[in-house]
């Protein structure tokens, strides 16, 4: 609202902030000849069906088919999955289901991506049939029981209930809920479509001969754990007292070394390429060829200009959600306007750049001119000045003549409504002192007066000439005959402006809208080449070197290899080489003393091997990759005993357990500690049963290696022997009573444990370092363990005084007293301690 006033005895005063204001919703956006055999075989293979289940929620897609040729059930364990679904794409493509099972209840993401699907009439083969169940299908607690009381039969009959649920646990990876749901959909889908055995009683039910993994062409099979005790992901609680509650910041792992993003978007995309790992090799070369060229020297200035450039790169789809919804913001406007400018740079920069290397050629080629022509169209419409004054969306000058128009004819109002309100004043009753022209959006001009103390009751704010309006904070509000022509003669305005450069706004968007595809296509480059920058910026500053990719190599072979992390802690890193591949090898049986670096070198193993199929340089002087396709764990963490120690014994045979039912000749297999707190028989044989059911394998046993304390494997002769089992040990050196850890690893079995030196070392005193040899020496040889003669006279001393004060409490005149029970009960057992 705008006011002014005015009184014989001094000037009216101009424009004040509004009393009341208006608000109009914004318009909603227009979106924009065969052999007989061959052919029986083609008859066969139509009439397999596969039928697929999928859940999609919070960024995470959780997916599982039947496939009617095998009688399998499919899974693939939560996946990170963009709003746009390119991995839910990928995996139609690859299996090509006949129907598609989901919740009712789902997300708009997929209901508008399934809506599209059941469109494409001309998709060949011929589109899936989507089928929606009720979303209590696929509850949590009902998929688990679902999945758990199913009759299976690769699960022998002669299994108990428990050993049931903990088979099924080592094949199915509950800790996945989504994939747990959409197994539990798929299977009353199953169940209520009788896929199979439509012709049957209805008390055979649909056969499911086995659960299987399935993974995408190309990716590679790492599970929760082995992101876990690797470290490649590490949450921790944030150290902010606001944030200690509920948020979690990265720690010391792999991921928080190599984030240099300076984008949300780069650093998703990071997550992205960390969970979903490849052996795509020209996907790799492609990666490694943009680090490669940032890390020449010459090369160093153009990285960091580019890394300022995509800064600026912002939520780009959240702005156009926003404009599709009409709820743009006027920091929305400013944020698209850098990142196009910022998109541009990025193109001109790489434009310079050698065009060989994909990335600089896309990013040339694809940041169109429709960048160039959005970021025109922002800079010459918004007034980004004007429009954070007023809080909403404003035009600049000269862009439309009527709206100029009315902006002049308001700015001039302040000087034409005090000559207005001073020819009122003249008008009135001469006790009144001053008078104001308001003006009310939606109401129009107003004459305000103050309430005089005589004007008590509503009778007497009339006043001859004057319309009574309202009473508003002790002023009377009228329309005059004045205010009435300005009125037919302004008219509203404020409202007719903002009208207008809202129509403009819309407008605007829509062009904007109109090219959305080459902004998400600008978000995709810039993330990627954000990613790059920042693992050739850590491959600058830690010594990194590119690793090479081969498919004949069956196996890893790294030169003087380093533990990304564990370099960064200590103060001198020692390091070691590995080489595994061939029909040589495969198996690695590591021995050595507590603390002499084995589990950093499997650490170690794991994450240069991890890093290479990332697509990043890895911390040592050679890397050659062959065709891994997935990596188990199964390492001691100090964090999991936690959980208890029977838990923790459960949850670490599992893992084994994973790893034997699904490890290939190109898995990368990691056994630390394996049998550790439980009998040390039963570890031992367990142990190197789970090793002669590898190497039973022959050429097709996984690349494993395994660091162990049960130094009888070795000694006993356990395992067969053959070039598929290589003994290693970490190198140490006895000098008189202490021992000398060299952390390098080399060929050989170690002598012993070496327990009593790592205790010391440790800083356990000597005298149970002593007693603990002194036991050791006692069973290897085969005598009996007596007390210590020192502890044994303490323990009679005082077993002799509690015989004597019982005794002497004893009543002999007690006539419920029974010697003989005291004697039995009491005495005898203090005796026999004694004696």
């Amino acid at each position: 609202m705008a006011s002014l006033g005015a009184n014989p005895r001094r000037t009216p005063q101009g424009p004040g902030p509004g009393a009341a204001s208006s608000g109009f919703p914004s318009p909603a956006p227009v979106p924009g000849p065969k052999e007989a055999e061959e052919e029986e075989v083609e008859e066969e293979e139509e009439l397999a069906e596969i039928h697929l289940c999928v859940l999609w929620n919070s960024g995470y897609l959780g997916i599982a088919y039947y496939d009617t040729s095998d009688s399998t059930i499919h899974f693939m364990p939560d996946a990170p999955d963009q709003e746009s679904l390119k991995l839910l794409q990928r995996v139609l493509d690859e299996i090509n289901p006949q129907s598609v099972v989901t919740s009712a209840k789902q997300d708009e993401n997929m209901t508008r991506f399934l809506g599209k699907l059941a469109s494409q009439e001309h998709r060949e083969p011929k589109r899936p049939e989507i089928i929606f169940l009720p979303s209590v299908d696929f509850g949590l607690e009902i998929s688990k029981q679902r999945l758990l009381s199913g009759n299976y039969s690769f699960i022998p009959d002669a299994m108990t209930a428990t050993e049931k649920i903990l088979f099924l646990s080592s094949i199915i990876p509950f800790d996945c809920l989504l994939t747990v749901r959409a197994l539990g959909g798929l299977l009353k889908f199953l169940g209520r479509r009788r896929i199979g055995v439509e012709l049957e009683d209805y008390n055979v039910s649909v056969p499911i001969l086995g659960f299987k993994k399935f993974m995408l062409t190309h990716l590679v099979n790492i599970d929760q754990d082995t992101y876990s005790v690797l470290q490649i992901f590490k949450s921790e609680s944030h150290p902010s007292v606001y944030k200690v509650a509920s948020g979690l910041k990265e720690g010391l792992s792999l991921f928080g070394v190599l984030n240099r993003c300076r984008c949300k978007w780069g650093e998703k995309l990071l997550r992205l390429w960390f969970t979903r790992p490849t052996h795509d090799l020209g996907e790799l070369s492609s990666r490694l060829d943009v680090i490669q060229f940032f890390l020449l020297p010459q090369n160093l200035d153009m990285a960091q200009m580019l890394h300022r450039l995509l800064g600026h790169i912002k939520n780009v789809p959240l702005i156009l959600k926003r404009m599709k919804l009409s709820h743009t913001k006027v920091s929305d406007w400013q944020v698209l306007y850098k990142t196009v400018y910022s998109a541009l740079g990025l193109r001109d920069a790489c434009r310079s750049l050698p065009q060989s290397i994909q990335l600089f050629r896309d990013i040339a080629q694809e940041f169109s001119d429709d960048l160039h022509h959005i970021a025109s169209l922002i800079g010459k419409v918004v007034d980004f000045e004007g429009s954070l004054a007023e809080n909403r969306f404003t035009v600049l000058p000269n862009i439309d003549p009527e709206i100029d128009e009315k902006k002049r004819r308001l700015m001039g109002l302040p000087n034409f409504l005090t000559e207005v309100a001073r020819k009122e004043l003249e008008n009135l009753d001469s006790r009144i002192p001053s008078c104001s022209v308001i003006y009310i959006p939606l109401i129009g001009f107003l004459l305000s007066i103050p309430r005089l103390p005589s004007m008590v009751e509503a009778s007497d704010f009339e006043i001859n000439g004057l319309d009574f309006m309202f009473l508003s904070e002790e002023k009377l509000h009228y329309r005059s005959a004045r205010t009435k022509e300005l009125d037919a003669l302004l008219g509203d305005l404020h409202c007719e402006i903002r009208d207008q450069e809202t129509l403009l706004m819309y407008q605007l968007q829509c062009q904007v809208l109109a090219r959305a595809a080459v902004l998400t296509r600008v978000l995709d480059l810039a993330s990627r080449l954000d990613v790059l920058l920042a693992l050739a910026s850590a491959a600058r500053d830690y010594g990194y070197s590119r690793p090479r990719y081969s498919p004949q190599v069956l196996g890893v072979r790294i030169q003087n290899g380093r533990h990304p992390l564990m370099e960064l802690c200590a103060r001198t890193f020692v390091p070691n080489s590995t080489e595994c591949g061939g029909d040589k090898g495969r198996v690695k049986v590591i021995t050595g003393p507590n603390s002499s670096g084995k589990s950093i070198y499997l650490k170690q193993v794991g994450l240069i091997t991890f890093m290479a199929l990332v697509g990043s340089f890895v911390p040592a002087e050679e890397a050659e990759i062959g065709a891994v396709d997935a990596i188990f764990t199964r390492i001691h963490s100090c964090e999991s005993i936690s959980l208890g120690l029977s838990t923790f014994m459960i949850d670490l045979n599992q893992q084994v357990a994973k790893a034997v039912n699904n490890a290939t000749a190109q898995s990368l297999v990691l056994i630390d500690e394996f049998g550790k707190g439980t009998n040390t028989v039963d570890g031992l044989a367990l142990l190197a049963a789970v090793l002669r059911h590898w190497l039973a394998r022959g050429p097709t046993c996984p690349h494993i290696f395994v660091a162990t304390n049960f130094l009888s494997l070795v000694q006993l002769q356990l395992l067969p022997q053959g070039p598929l089992v290589q003994y290693l040990t970490m190198e140490t050196c006895e000098d008189g009573n202490d021992l000398v850890f060299f952390y390098q690893v080399c060929e050989g079995v170690a002598k012993a444990s070496h327990a009593s030196h790592t205790a010391a070392q440790a800083g356990l005193p000597d005298k149970l370092v002593a007693r603990g040899k002194e036991v050791s020496d006692l069973i290897r040889s085969g005598k009996p363990i007596k007390p210590v003669k020192d502890l044994l006279k303490k323990n009679q001393m005082e077993n002799c005084q509690t015989l004597v004060d019982k005794f002497m409490k004893l009543d002999l005149e007690d006539p419920n007293l029974d010697l003989n029970v005291f004697m039995s009960q009491e005495v005898l057992p203090a005796a026999t301690s004694i004696l």
